[in-house]
């Protein structure tokens, strides 16, 4: 018979895996937001593709506002990746078992490892 959770068990744990997802989503955002916060008021923007194909657009693409609403997407997206990582970190529970310790046998109710504790 196979322990839950081992690799060999037909039903994964999904703890790590929601976790990792997590992680990838916050990286996701803060990479996206610091994009869209840098790349405005970069070289790169005034020499994209969009504005060379479309001379129309061009302007519009090099209007400070443009550039300022664009911007401004930037930080909706950083502030967001910012919450969800704050928000993963608030949701832990303190005295939850690490994940190398699906039993929890290394703490107590306190958090404490047995051989810290000290008697009277």
């Amino acid at each position: 018979m196979c322990r839950p959770g081992s690799i060999a068990s037909p039903k994964p744990r999904r703890g790590g895996s929601v976790l990792l997802r997590r992680l990838v989503f916050v990286a996701f955002f803060i990479e996206v937001g610091l994009l869209l916060i840098v790349l405005p008021w970069s070289a790169f923007w005034e020499q994209n593709y969009f504005a060379r194909a479309w001379p129309a657009l061009h302007p519009i693409f090099l209007n400070n506002f443009v550039r300022g609403g664009v911007t401004g997407l930037g930080f909706v997206n950083l502030v967001a990746g910012v919450f969800e990582l704050t928000s993963m970190f608030a949701a832990r529970d303190p005295n939850a078992a690490p994940l190398d310790d699906p039993d929890g046998a290394a703490a107590d109710q306190y958090g404490k490892s047995p051989d810290a504790r000290v008697e009277p």
